[in-house]
């Protein structure tokens, strides 16, 4: 199987970028800029029913996401890599862990998904189930967790990709799979080193969730919170993320990878 990915990047040390809910691997490139290219080598996928597989069928779980993941890096000949996973994409990543966990060099989340889920009161849930079919609920659903303080040609720019990049299907089966996935318990307790980037104005994926989850399952987590950032700290504080990113990438690179 080929898995639709884009690439930047001849570095010795691989890191592979997981997108979330809304986005696609379109959505790294915001990114692309700022990254060291000559030190890394990142690798962008998309899932089943996202980007360059919007019309790939699939089961759309984190369990399918996560081999798919693997299948990659083995297509690509990466023995190991560092996994970079933003919302959704925190909990592949973490699903990746949790099934190679020899093939994981660093783990980052920005604004992750906890391995355990998420909890919704009932007008939340209708909000976000809302959302495959609703645009006007994704719009909503972006400026909360932004802190509704940006702009609305941004809004509107941020829910036009979701539109074209994401098969609504595919959108509603990957709420499932994040919202109500529990395996916690297969990843806690790891010693990979991991790093939870967190944007201020994010009021549900925040500095509070990674301390009452991250920091409790990783004993080797650290956490760091952006000023003037959301939930979307890729196109917010595109430099601020580049840095803190590979800075800590840097510190965690394993000796046969080291540049």
């Amino acid at each position: 199987m080929s898995v639709g990915h884009e690439e930047i990047g001849d570095g010795e040390h691989a890191v592979i970028a997981l997108h979330g809910w809304f986005g696609s691997a379109a959505s790294w490139r915001v990114l692309h800029p700022h990254l060291d290219t000559s030190r890394f080598r990142y690798v962008f996928p998309d899932y089943r029913g996202y980007g360059a597989r919007i019309d790939e069928p699939g089961e759309h779980t984190l369990a399918e996401a996560a081999g798919d993941v693997v299948a990659l890096a083995d297509g690509l000949g990466l023995d190991t890599f560092s996994l970079v996973g933003h919302s959704m994409g925190g909990a592949v990543a973490q699903r990746v862990l949790a099934d190679a966990s020899h093939r994981v060099d660093a783990l980052v989340g920005i604004s992750p998904v906890p391995a355990s889920g998420v909890p919704f009161d009932d007008q939340a849930w209708a909000l976000f189930s809302g959302a495959a079919d609703d645009l006007g609920n994704r719009r909503a659903i972006i400026d909360l967790t932004t802190g509704n303080r940006l702009t609305e040609v941004w809004l509107d720019a941020m829910v036009e990709h979701s539109r074209q990049h994401a098969d609504p299907g595919a959108v509603a089966d990957y709420l499932h799979a994040w919202a109500k996935a529990d395996f916690h318990t297969e990843i806690e307790g790891n010693p990979v080193p991991v790093k939870v980037i967190v944007g201020e104005n994010d009021p549900a994926l925040g500095e509070e969730a990674m301390k009452a989850t991250f920091q409790q399952w990783y004993p080797r987590c650290e956490l760091e919170v952006l000023p003037n950032a959301g939930h979307y700290a890729i196109d917010e504080t595109p430099i601020a993320l580049a840095t803190t990113l590979e800075r800590f990438l840097t510190g965690h690179v394993r000796e046969s990878t080291a540049v």
